[in-house]
């Protein structure tokens, strides 16, 4: 490549340069592992930073606070963390499952079955079957503020009352959240509006017609 350039007695001088590339490719979209320590940026494998055992607890009140601002994508990254140092962390997981859900918009993309993996993974009976409620709840929700069919939305509605139900049988006395719930999914789906059937006209052939009839006409046509 040639690049003229001025002196600074006004004289010009041609240097002759090594070509560049001028193109260049867009960088890929970073890619990350559930809980491992691998992301992909630009096509590069980079090893993500691991955080101290004793941070556990600091960085679960940040990913709640998080949650609680509407950012869950911020949340949800703080709970892979967590779990790449305690897999089993039960906070962690439940977090890390209602970032998830708080993403939903009801489209395609909406990751339930991951989601739904999460929270048949916790521990205790109990939470497993009220978090898998609220994950049909919020799911239903979220489809209904996309407009999408209402027989969909009502079972997902009825999903989540079914948990609900199985959870309010085993929960400690005091405890009536999954009761809140099911109320909350009760009053939804009486609000919904009632699907309209819309009937078709039948379309009748000549053996329809009664025979009395296809008479009369006969005799009329003399």
């Amino acid at each position: 490549m040639l690049w003229c350039g001025g002196g600074g007695n006004g004289c010009g001088r041609v240097v002759v340069v090594e070509d560049v590339k001028t193109s260049f490719e867009a960088p890929k979209l970073r890619s990350f592992e559930a809980f491992g320590l691998d992301c992909l940026v630009g096509g590069i494998t980079v090893n993500l930073k691991s955080i101290s055992p004793a941070s556990i607890n600091a960085a679960i009140a940040k990913a709640e606070r998080y949650r609680y601002l509407n950012e869950p994508e911020e949340a949800e990254s703080i709970c892979r963390d967590i779990l790449v140092v305690e897999p089993t962390h039960q906070s962690a997981q439940r977090i890390l499952g209602l970032a998830i859900t708080d993403q939903f918009t009801g489209g395609v993309k909406d990751r339930f079955v991951e989601a739904d993996a999460i929270f048949s993974g916790l521990a205790e009976e109990y939470a497993r079957l009220y978090y898998t409620g609220i994950l049909h709840e919020r799911h239903a929700k979220a489809q209904l503020r996309l407009g999408r069919p209402i027989p969909a939305i009502t079972a997902e509605f009825e999903d989540a009352m079914g948990y609900f139900e199985r959870a309010e049988k085993i929960r400690l006395a005091g405890n009536d959240e999954c009761i809140l719930r099911w109320n909350r999914c009760a009053r939804l789906l009486q609000a919904l509006p009632t699907p309209i059937v819309i009937e078709e006209p039948t379309a009748f052939e000549s053996g329809d017609i009664a025979p009395q009839r296809v008479a009369a006409r006969a005799g009329r046509s003399r």
